[in-house]
């Protein structure tokens, strides 16, 4: 009689930590999707504010404001070498920046550390669902089976 007791036992305790390893599973999964909706939030807000300092600066800046308007209508396929390239020309920038309006390269200036900051959450995020996709008993049970594969977007910042 004692043996079935432990029998039973052993079979809550290892269904119990499947329930939470499918839960947990499921909350990283979910993270990861947040964080890239926050990312995109961060990335049209960065195109945003560079398309408008290219159209106020006193000397034309076509190729800054071509790159933005990029970055914004990328399929997403593409939007990581648009946006490395809109990296770029804001990177070109600083020179020209002294005859904008300060008001606006601060925003673009502030539009790029959240950028920044919220890239860094969603690799973070990205590396803990994939770690835990790895993990042997998520992939014998097929925990995994009805999330997407989480995927790194790499831009340079």
């Amino acid at each position: 009689m004692a043996w079935v007791v432990g029998v039973v036992a052993v079979v809550v305790l290892i269904g119990t930590y499947v329930t939470w390893l499918a839960a947990r599973l499921d909350r990283l999964h979910l993270r990861a999707a947040s964080a890239r909706r926050a990312l995109d939030a961060q990335l049209v807000r960065r195109a945003a504010a560079a398309a408008v300092l290219a159209e106020q600066a006193e000397t034309p800046q076509d190729d800054l404001y071509a790159a933005a308007r990029a970055a914004l209508d990328a399929p997403a396929g593409e939007r990581e070498t648009a946006e490395n390239i809109l990296t770029k020309r804001l990177r070109e920038l600083d020179g020209d920046a002294a005859k904008a309006d300060p008001a606006l390269v601060e925003a673009v200036d502030v539009a790029g550390r959240r950028l920044a900051l919220a890239r860094q959450v969603d690799t973070d995020s990205v590396r803990d669902a994939l770690v835990l996709r790895e993990h042997h008993i998520v992939r014998w049970l097929g925990l995994a089976r009805k999330h997407a594969r989480p995927t790194y977007f790499d831009i340079d910042v």
